[in-house]
């Protein structure tokens, strides 16, 4: 049972968590990339081909290669990395701002309250 635990303890952990989340929201992402690219771009592009992009092949020793589909896949990968680039620049941008705020000083314990006001007892004439 203490194995069980153990996993129980390690899966609910924030990191993991955050994580499985990420992977969920990046798949979903890209596969509305994909669909931007192959339904939307790429049919632009191969309009000024005058073919559907991923009809361009070429034949090699008898084997059909389809650089077109292959050109399309990069372009999904630019436009994803693209994306997270501007993405985490933002991040890094706030996480910037919020280091560049200062924190309110914390307020004095018990004991320095005390020596404040022995000192001012002192002090006074």
């Amino acid at each position: 049972m203490g194995m069980l635990k153990e996993f129980k303890e390690f899966a609910m952990k924030g990191n993991v968590v955050d994580l499985a989340i990420a992977v969920i929201i990046g798949a979903a992402f890209g596969r509305i990339v994909t669909a931007l690219v192959d339904n939307i771009l790429m049919p632009f592009i191969g309009s000024f081909l005058g073919q559907k992009f991923e009809s361009l092949t070429i034949i090699v020793n008898g084997v059909e290669l389809k650089y077109g589909l292959f050109i399309q896949r990069m372009v999904d990968f630019v436009v994803i990395a693209f994306v997270l680039f501007l993405i985490i620049k933002i991040i890094n941008k706030i996480r910037k701002r919020e280091a560049e705020v200062p924190a309110a000083p914390p307020a004095p314990s018990t004991t320095d309250k005390l020596l404040m006001e022995i000192r001012d007892a002192v002090q006074k004439p």
